[in-house]
């Protein structure tokens, strides 16, 4: 099969679009065929190397795969050859007490396909019968693509990790990301007061479409100084932060009295440096969040078939252009996800 695979860690450079031996599958697997993969930052770090972490070498990124089911092992009875499949990017034990409870991310065995697993920068990618989850022709494969990791997360972080109420202010970073775009909508459906940061108006104008009741364009305004005027220099009840140290000095200033502050990420850099006076003096709390659940995944495509949330798309590529589209997410200048699209060779970027 034809794969976008890496020996190495480093550049975009270390990227080959190659030839690989199709997965086998156990009795409890189905191997899908890949039609839409979608990138994520993940994909970046994962590329580059984190410290400490080994993955399976040479490997192939990508969370976000949807296809058609091509085989399924002998103990599968719910699935079929040509059913339309999203592979749920968490692989969890299903035995202990946090898999139990839908904590699936504290399983201590738990994973996330094209990082510590092979994922679906492929033709075909193999994933327990568990993951498979079945969805309709109601959206293409590139749009159902580009919704699990950063709905789920987006999910997790606002509705599950963050308790956000309605009528509460929530400041949600980098409404172009995939995962700003999801948010925005969530936060939407939540009944907050959304104020979001972007650069340049088109992307402004974009997220005010998606629901965001504020923008603020980050290259030109301290964001920290809108809010407040924004809030009656009250600030905000919740943010949504992934970006890292860019960022979180002036989100501790953000942040109304007992105000929270959930976290997925670290765009810019892992470390950063605050103020510890504004998160006790205002009772602040900041909340680790790692991706979601398979129940709240199947919350998240419950409510994109209901219409009520929608993939937003930037941009197409076919799976051996997989280097321009890392090179396109480096950037910044997208608006939704970037997807690749595989078994076909047009594009639309």
């Amino acid at each position: 099969m034809k794969a976008v695979v890496f020996y190495e860690h480093g550049g975009i450079d270390k990227l080959t679009y190659a030839d690989m031996e199709k997965p086998k599958i156990s009795p409890y697997e189905v191997l899908v065929k890949v039609k839409a993969c979608a990138l994520n930052h993940l994909d970046i770090w994962v590329r580059q190397g984190l410290p400490g972490v080994e993955i399976p070498m040479p490997h192939i990124l990508g969370s976000d795969s949807v296809g058609e089911v091509a085989e399924v092992g002998i103990e599968v009875k719910n699935f079929r050859p040509g059913d339309r499949v999203i592979i749920a990017p968490g692989v969890r034990c299903r035995k202990c007490v946090y898999c139990i409870t839908n904590n699936d991310s504290m399983c201590n065995s738990f994973k996330i396909m094209g990082f510590q697993v092979q994922g679906g920068y492929a033709e075909f990618a193999r994933a327990h019968v568990d993951n498979i989850i079945p969805v309709s022709n109601k959206l293409s494969f590139e749009e159902w693509a580009s919704i699990p990791l950063v709905f789920l997360t987006a999910w997790h972080m606002l509705i599950t990790r963050g308790q956000l109420k309605p009528g509460e202010n929530v400041l949600i970073h980098a409404a172009g990301s995939g995962i700003g775009s999801a948010a925005i909508q969530i936060a939407r459906l939540a009944g907050a007061r959304v104020i979001t940061t972007a650069r340049g108006e088109e992307k402004l104008e974009k997220a005010k479409q998606l629901g965001a009741d504020e923008v603020v364009d980050y290259s030109k305004e301290n964001y920290a100084e809108k809010v407040k005027l924004i809030t009656n220099n009250k600030g905000v009840d919740l943010i949504f932060e992934h970006i890292g140290p860019d960022t979180w000095e002036k989100n501790l200033q953000c942040l109304a009295k007992g105000g929270r502050m959930v976290v997925c990420g670290a765009t810019s850099g892992p470390t950063s440096t605050i103020d510890i006076r504004f998160l006790f003096m205002k009772q602040n709390t900041i909340i680790g969040c790692y991706m979601g659940s398979k129940k709240e995944l199947l919350d998240v495509l419950n409510l994109v078939e209901l219409g009520r949330l929608k993939p937003v798309i930037d941009s197409i590529f076919p799976l051996k252009e997989a280097s321009a589209a890392h090179q396109k997410m480096l950037e910044r200048e997208n608006f939704g996800k970037i997807v690749l699209k595989i078994h076909d060779t047009g594009c639309s970027h």
